[in-house]
């Protein structure tokens, strides 16, 4: 305990001059400051004053206490202890009077009323105080979080590699403002790609910097070592001399070649790869001890094969240990079905995410890192003729399939619509484009595809410096696309025209062109929309 205030007189209400009571003369040491010397919690003193309440006339008073002995030494002879709920919290120490008489019991009485009254403010005022240095400490270690976050940030992956006919997404979302998941690429100078995931037990800081320095060695470690299992060897044994106690990291690090498909891989104990495509999902188990637990370990290598339309999941314990509000755990079976019912969904991420949101329902309180890295052998796109493709300066914004399932032209609108959006396309014009696309799609699927789930459509959107064009193919280029007529109401009602045939002139209808290529295997059709239409509102500017 501290000495809060030291009072060299008592002042008192003004009265005249002539009943003014004498006051006490002010200490012997008027240099002595409160902050000169702190009360040890164990000193008889202390003690004393919590049993014994009132004022204290420290000469009568024989302690062997340091605290007693200094305060006389100062020249305290009165002592009033500021006492709330059993708790000492100040003295009012008082010296001499300064006509030398002792103090009276009126004296007495004035200073227990005054202390029964200084006591509850000065705890409000301790209380107040002790807020303000937590909130700045509060504010302080946040401070320090949102840095150690954005530092985090750093350390992942800026942009994700690019590499021709695959499609490579990866989301990671903290549960806390740092995190101990992780994911990178290294891309190697043969044309392959190193590609790790990994998962630090604990949260918060500790997991991140155990985060880190992991992320660090494999790293350092792949640059000189080709296979992944020697990589996780070789981690582990620098990793271990140093981790924490109880602390250790799951990972798994794989080499792809683009080339072949050819996926090879190793395991440190992570949760298993889904690897999924039309004929079904597969877990990729491969055998190994997660990092930083003992030394000497071996992990097995295995390889696998991701063809063109098949794709590799890989995720972290935040995502199959979610819990619903009836404590339900989402689960592995779960996110299988979700992987085999959704093979052909080119965004697998945001397909998983809007599920496990579904599932957890709304003000969930995340309670781990949730990671996800998607690895899609994209369908080749049949070719179109080259002088049917738009002028130079034109780039391909994204090419993916979709099975001829009924419900999946849905699928291929949502998908065109949000790459053509981040892209610059016009939202006036986006249903337009929508309708558009899902035409075609339902087109290609159904009359091109005959609804075979084996035979994909495939689609290609292109970006040129005057349009957008989206190419819609089919594999039913053996029997020609009919003339589309405009339909007519009353005709259709009568039974004189048949009950279908918008498509193609919806197409046309809401398209600002639309072109159709036939060969003897595939049917596209090429639906345009241009981006310098005469009356068209730029974004960003009012009319």
């Amino acid at each position: 305990m501290k000495l809060f205030r030291r009072k060299s007189k008592v002042e008192e209400p003004a009265i005249q001059k002539d009943q003014q009571k004498e006051v006490s003369k002010p200490l012997p040491n008027p240099g002595f400051k409160p902050a000169d010397y702190e009360f040890a919690p164990n000193d008889p003193f202390l003690h004393y004053l919590v049993q014994s309440p009132g004022v204290v006339q420290l000469e009568k008073l024989e302690l062997d206490s340091p605290a007693l002995e200094f305060l006389k030494n100062i020249g305290v002879r009165i002592s009033v202890p500021l006492v709330s709920q059993g708790e000492l919290i100040g003295l009012l120490n008082l010296g001499p009077r300064m006509s030398e008489q002792d103090y009276s019991s009126d004296d007495f009485r004035l200073l227990n009323t005054l202390a029964t009254q200084a006591a509850p403010a000065l705890r409000v005022a301790q209380l107040a105080r002790q807020q303000q240095i937590e909130a700045r400490e509060r504010e302080r270690i946040e401070n320090e979080l949102r840095v150690a976050r954005v530092i985090q940030e750093t350390l992942l992956p800026k942009e994700l590699p690019y590499i021709d006919n695959w499609q490579l997404d990866a989301l990671w979302q903290p549960a806390r403002e740092v995190s101990g998941d992780f994911y990178d690429f290294m891309e190697f100078p043969d044309g392959r790609l190193g590609i790790v995931t990994g998962d630090v037990t604990d949260k918060g800081v500790p997991a991140a910097l155990v985060m880190a320095t992991t992320r660090t060695i494999i790293k350092a470690v792949a640059e000189r070592l080709v296979m992944p299992g020697e990589v996780l060897e070789r981690t582990n044994e620098l990793l271990c001399p140093d981790i924490p106690r109880n602390m250790f990291v799951t990972c798994l690090y794989a080499i792809l070649d683009p080339e072949t498909g050819k996926f090879v891989y190793a395991n440190a104990g992570h949760n298993l790869p889904q690897k999924c495509g039309p004929e079904g999902t597969e877990e990729l188990r491969a055998t190994g001890m997660p990092l930083g637990l003992l030394p000497g370990m071996k992990y097995e290598e295995k390889e696998a094969y991701i063809g063109p339309g098949e794709s590799i999941l890989l995720y972290s314990d935040g995502l199959i240990e979610a819990h619903n509000p009836q404590g339900e755990m989402f689960g592995f079976p779960r996110l299988r079905k979700l992987v085999a019912e959704n093979h052909q969904c080119t965004d697998e991420i945001k397909l998983l995410n809007g599920a496990l949101a579904l599932f957890t329902g709304p003000g969930w309180e995340q309670e781990d890192d949730v990671t996800y890295v998607s690895i899609r052998h994209l369908q080749l796109m049949p070719p179109v003729k080259q002088a049917d493709l738009p002028e130079i300066g034109s780039i391909t914004l994204a090419e993916f399939s979709i099975s001829s399932e009924p419900g999946n032209e849905r699928l291929a609108m949502d998908q065109v619509a949000e790459i053509v959006s981040s892209a610059g396309f016009p939202t006036s014009r986006i249903e337009n484009l929508k309708t558009a696309v899902s035409e075609a799609a339902l087109n290609a699927i159904e009359h091109g595809n005959n609804y075979d789930p084996d035979l994909p459509a495939s689609i290609r959107v292109v970006k040129s410096p005057d349009r957008f064009t989206i190419y819609i193919t089919d594999l039913g280029g053996d029997a020609p696309i009919p003339e589309h007529v405009v339909p007519d109401l009353d005709a259709k009602l009568e039974g004189l025209q048949s009950p279908r045939g918008w498509g193609l002139f919806l197409i046309q209808s809401m398209a600002d062109d639309m072109k159709i290529y036939t060969d003897a295997e595939h049917h596209t059709i090429e639906v345009i929309f241009y981006t310098n239409r005469t009356g068209d509102v730029q974004e960003g500017v009012s009319e």
